[in-house]
């Protein structure tokens, strides 16, 4: 049953005005919503009631307004757990970007809990569409009341998180503030990664409960992850096309409420308590992660919303004011601007949707105590009337901001519009992910092998060299130049996009047949090499002589990875060999083929034990975590901190790095009294290699990736030695890296 008629809020009371959102005081709630060009706006109380025609009952409070396009009220007696939603009224005028439509319920942009999922039927849109979801979004307004076809918000309580029996917690106030310098980023989807493990009970499997157990801390503390990079956790709903095919948007990359969790990936117990109990599930697991001085990142999508293009949903934002939170094209009849690639874009031109994502930094911030956040297709954010602006509002208020203050504030240097690409281009204290390094490695250890292997001509190492370094050629843009340092450049082989791993060194094409499009979705750029033989090779088969290598070659990208100057980020899974057999485009393969595989055979084991040994190795050596770029100059009884030298041990010269024939090199980096000597052959054939160093060294073989365990150091100890002298002729094997420490 709904009311008649909406109750007026009446005159809102003397005081501030009321934030944006639904909030509880002590005697009900504060209500603020956007919407500049609405003519009016409720505010829609929910209950169940199974007599009514919707299944829900309704009452409706008037809200006043708007003053500078906020509609407000006070609103008493509205008690924490209230299910709501909004209705707006005005012209429905799709030409000119407007499509109020009262009777579909909409989520509050502010909601920060929801109840729910969106069916995707066609009471869902605002235009009148078929049972097949076709119509004209420039038709007629749909008239089918959609309180029952969409999520609710729920009012939350002001009181603070809890944990057990009562015991407040507070995620923010024991965050670990890893310095950039010693961090070690791991990317995992909250549900892929646990939803497999043997030893977690099987009720918190797949949950924001299992990131804190005991289980998963310890293996990421083994493995030397300082940061847990979550794929997102903001709530988000499936595209209706993945719906139509049976299956959903797994990775999440399609908000539906940038202030709620998702509450799927909550335990069953805390589904059934309510957001509230959802909300205190991953606050909790967030505090865990803490006390094992382990950060928790958020990748962030305020690029776009779930609502798709103009024949896409009515859910949201496209109902309380579409042309203020959307980019539109500016002609008339007016159409969405997409750089995204999803159907819709939010205007960053625009004030409130800066006030927006601000406002959601700030409360995952301090209120659920992240660490920091990861900008998906961050240039979107930072595009203003000429396009991309480095001193882009949004930008300098995410750097300036007191609650984000000491956050890691990391970029997706790029999106699909008009100059789209900006690696490098981001202002400090944002870093970035660094797109050259995974193409600059993946072509150095597998393409170009790949190539040399039918006779075709390789890169130089000098682009290698470059990534090995820092990127300073990316990075080291600022004023005043270099200030921003290696740590700006978050180095990554893999990402949740791609190929794992495993799957770059056993495939040379896609395979992303299970996605439903013809395997025409996904990047056909990979840089892969499968070493002879598409896919996997059985034990017993001719081919399983390549196996070997593949496996080196997986060692060699993980120690690239791994020791080269910037922030190094794994993905999840991949120090454990885990295979999507081909899929390089896996966003809506909620299935084993996307979670992380805790069956691990033998090599993989070994994959594991030479992971942790690696990340132990960058721990060690301040060598490799200096977070400035280097210069080659040496300090007063040092050694320079970077030095190149070729096969024989002389140093580079300019012709060298311009020797199309030379795929060896060696790297002597150095700080303090540290130093560490990098020595790579990228070339078919082994090569010898004078070791180098400018003064009388021993050099202790650290690590080889021709060992297929840490513990073969035991058998190269046997067997010749690990402590050579500069000076020493050592002999490297094909496509092999190795380590020495001073």
């Amino acid at each position: 049953m709904t009311s008649a008629d909406p109750t007026p809020a009446g005159r809102t009371p003397a005081g501030p005005p009321p934030r944006l959102g639904v909030h509880a005081t002590d005697d009900g709630v504060e209500v603020g919503v956007l919407a500049p060009h609405a003519d009016a706006v409720d505010l829609c109380l929910l209950d169940p009631d199974p007599g009514s025609p919707t299944g829900w009952a309704e009452r409706r409070v008037r809200l006043d307004g708007p003053d500078l396009g906020v509609f407000t009220a006070r609103v008493p007696g509205v008690r924490a757990g209230q299910r709501y939603g909004l209705r707006a009224h005005g012209p429905w005028d799709p030409g000119a970007g407007l499509r109020y439509n009262p009777a579909k319920l909409l989520v509050d942009p502010y909601a920060r809990g929801l109840v729910g999922e969106v069916d995707h039927g066609p009471a869902t849109y605002g235009h009148v569409v078929d049972d097949a979801l076709r119509g004209d979004p420039s038709g007629d307004p749909d008239p089918r009341d959609s309180v029952a076809h969409v999520p609710h918000g729920v009012v939350l309580d002001r009181r603070p998180g809890r944990r057990g029996a009562g015991e407040a917690v507070d995620p923010a106030a024991n965050r670990p503030h890893t310095p950039w310098t010693d961090t070690v980023v791991y990317e995992a989807h909250v549900k892929g990664l646990t939803v497999r493990h043997p030893d977690l009970p099987p009720h918190l499997r797949g949950t924001y409960a299992a990131l804190g157990h005991p289980v998963v801390v310890d293996h990421l503390r083994s493995l030397g992850v300082t940061a847990l990079e979550l794929l997102p956790v903001h709530a988000f709903s499936s595209e209706p096309h993945l719906v139509d095919k049976g299956l959903t948007n797994y990775w999440g990359y399609s908000t539906l409420g940038f202030f709620a969790p998702h509450a799927p990936y909550a335990t069953a117990a805390a589904r059934a308590a309510g957001p509230a109990a959802v909300l205190d599930e991953l606050r909790t697991a967030v505090h865990a992660l803490h006390e094992a001085g382990i950060e928790v990142l958020l990748d962030v999508v305020y690029n776009h919303t779930c609502e798709g293009g103009l024949a896409g949903q009515h859910l949201s934002w496209r109902g309380l004011d579409s042309a203020v939170y959307y980019l539109h094209d500016g002609a008339h009849p007016a159409a969405l601007a997409d750089v995204t690639g999803t159907g819709n874009t939010l205007d960053f031109r625009r004030p409130e949707v800066v006030r927006l994502a601000l406002d959601s930094l700030r409360y995952w911030a301090e209120e659920v105590g992240v660490d920091g956040f990861r900008f998906d297709l961050a240039v979107t954010l930072a595009r203003g009337h000429g396009g991309f602006d480095p001193d882009h509002p949004f930008l300098v208020a995410a750097a300036a901001d007191p609650a984000l203050h000491g956050l890691k504030l990391v970029a997706e240097p790029w999106d699909v519009g008009p100059g789209g690409w900006r690696t490098g281009q981001f202002p400090p204290p944002f870093a970035e992910w660094n797109d050259r390094f995974r193409n600059s490695v993946r072509s150095f250890w597998l393409a170009d092998p790949a190539r040399a292997a039918h006779g075709l001509p390789e890169h130089r190492v000098r682009d290698l060299a470059t990534r090995l370094s820092g990127s300073v050629d990316l990075f080291g843009r600022s004023d005043p130049p270099l200030t921003r340092g290696s740590r700006a450049s978050v180095n990554y082989v893999t990402a949740h996009d791609g190929f794992t791993l495993a799957d770059l060194v056993a495939y040379d094409h896609k395979h992303n047949e299970a996605n439903g499009e013809q395997n025409r979705d996904g990047s056909d750029d990979n840089r892969s090499w499968n070493h002879g033989v598409e896919g996997h090779v059985a034990a017993d088969s001719v081919a399983a002589d390549i196996v070997p290598l593949r496996r080196r070659s997986i060692r060699n990208l993980l120690a690239t990875l791994l020791l080269a100057a910037g922030t190094p980020m794994i993905t999840a899974g991949d120090e454990l060999g885990r295979t999507q057999r081909g899929n390089n485009n896996a966003y809506c393969q909620d299935s084993p083929l996307s979670w992380v595989s805790w069956d691990l055979a033998p090599w993989r084991r070994d994959l594991l034990a030479t992971a942790r040994h690696l990340t132990a190795l960058r721990r060690a050596h301040p060598a490799l975590r200096s977070p400035r770029f280097f210069t080659g100059r040496a300090g007063p009884g040092e050694r320079p901190d970077l030095t190149w030298f070729d096969p024989a041990g002389s140093a580079f010269t300019h012709e060298r790095w311009h020797d199309a024939d030379l795929r060896t090199l060696q790297m002597l980096r150095s700080v303090g009294d540290d130093a560490v000597l990098l020595v790579v052959n990228g070339s078919l054939d082994p090569v010898d290699v004078v070791l180098a160093d400018d003064r009388p060294t021993t050099w202790r073989l650290a690590w080889d990736s021709t060992w297929e365990h840490p513990d073969d150091a035991v058998t190269a100890e046997l067997n010749g030695g690990l402590h050579h002298d500069a000076g020493t002729r050592a002999a490297l094997e094909p496509l092999s890296l190795r380590v020495y420490t001073a």
